[in-house]
C-alpha cells in the first residue's frame, strides 16, 4: 500500500518486516484524517509473511501531531466520533497482528507521541524531542494519549507537559520512559529495523502474548493476573514451535544467554 501520505515496504529475507513510513515531510508528517485512516487500513491488511513492523517518518521529523491546518470545526458529537476514529486506528497498531517498533527522530509531538505510544518499542535518535502542546492551544489529547502516555511516564509528568508546554529531549525522554533506546542522530531507523528482525524470529504465539496479554495482566489485580499468566504460559508452551525450540536448547543447538 502506497499513497501520498504513507508508504509500505515489505523487507527481510523472508518478507518478515513491514516498514511503514509517514510521507508528509513538508508538514513534518502531521496526521490528517486520510493518514490516520491509512494507518488503520494498513495494519488490517499486512501480508501473512510479516511478523514485525517499523514505523518511521520521512524527512527531519517522526510526526508533529495533528494537522491543525486541516482541522475542521466540529460540534461535540462530531468531535467524539473523530476521536474514536483515532482510537480505532491506533488500537490496530497496539493490538494488531505484529509487534511494532517506532523509529523516532525530530518532533514527536502531540498526536505523534500518541502514535509512538501505541507502538511496542520506541527507538529515539539524539535529535528527538517530545511535547504535548495541546494544553497551550486550548485543546486536549484525543488519540488515546490520555490512556497510553500516563502508563509510560505517569499522569503527573504528562500533566506537567500539557500544563507548561515542557519539552523533553531524547536522553530525558528515555530516562522517564518515552523510549527504550537512544541512539546517535540518524541511527533510529537502523536500530529499529534490527530490533524488528530479532522480534520477527520469535515464536508468533509468544509475540502475540506480549502484545495482547501482558498489557492486560499488568492492569489486573494480582490474583487475577497470576491466573491469566498461568493460562497464557500453558498455552504458549503447548505450541509445537515452543516444544521444538526447547528441545533444540536441551540438545545444545540453541545459543545460551551471555552477558552483554
Amino acid at each position: 500500500m502506497t499513497s501520498k501520505d504513507i508508504h509500505l515496504d515489505i523487507c527481510g529475507d523472508q518478507n518478515e518486516v513491514a516498514v511503514i513510513r509517514l510521507t508528509r515531510p513538508k508538514k513534518r508528517n502531521a496526521i490528517n484524517d486520510a493518514l490516520i485512516l491509512s494507518i488503520r487500513d494498513l495494519f488490517e491488511k499486512l501480508p501473512a509473511t510479516v511478523h514485525a513492523a517499523v514505523i518511521d517518518g520521512e524527512g527531519e521529523h517522526f510526526c508533529a501531531g495533528l494537522d491543525l491546518s486541516e482541522l475542521s470545526e466540529r460540534d461535540a458529537g462530531q468531535g467524539l466520533i473523530h476521536s474514536r476514529m483515532w482510537h480505532a486506528a491506533l488500537e490496530r497498531v497496539q493490538y494488531g497482528p505484529v509487534p511494532v517498533v517506532a523509529a523516532l527522530h525530530g518532533a514527536v509531538v502531540g498526536g505523534g507521541l500518541e502514535l509512538a505510544s501505541a507502538c511496542h518499542i520506541r527507538v529515539a535518535d539524539a535529535s528527538t524531542f517530545y511535547a504535548l502542546p495541546e494544553g497551550t492551544r486550548g485543546i486536549f489529547v484525543g488519540g488515546g494519549g490520555a490512556v497510553r502516555i500516563p502508563r509510560l511516564i505517569g499522569a503527573a509528568r504528562m500533566a506537567d507537559m500539557m500544563f507548561t508546554g515542557r519539552v523533553y529531549n531524547a536522553e530525558d525522554g528515555e530516562r522517564i520512559g518515552l523510549s527504550q533506546y537512544v541512539v546517535p542522530a540518524g541511527d533510529a531507523f537502523k536500530k529499529a529495523f534490527e530490533l524488528a528482525q530479532v522480534i520477527a524470529k520469535n515464536a508468533p504465539l509468544t509475540n502475540y502474548a506480549l502484545m495482547h496479554v501482558l498489557p492486560r495482566i499488568a492492569e489486573q489485580p494480582a490474583d487475577q493476573g497470576y491466573v491469566s499468566e498461568a493460562m497464557m504460559a500453558a498455552i504458549a508452551q503447548s505450541a509445537p514451535e515452543a516444544k521444538e525450540r526447547v528441545r533444540a536448547f536441551l540438545d545444545g543447538k540453541a545459543a545460551k544467554v551471555k552477558k552483554a
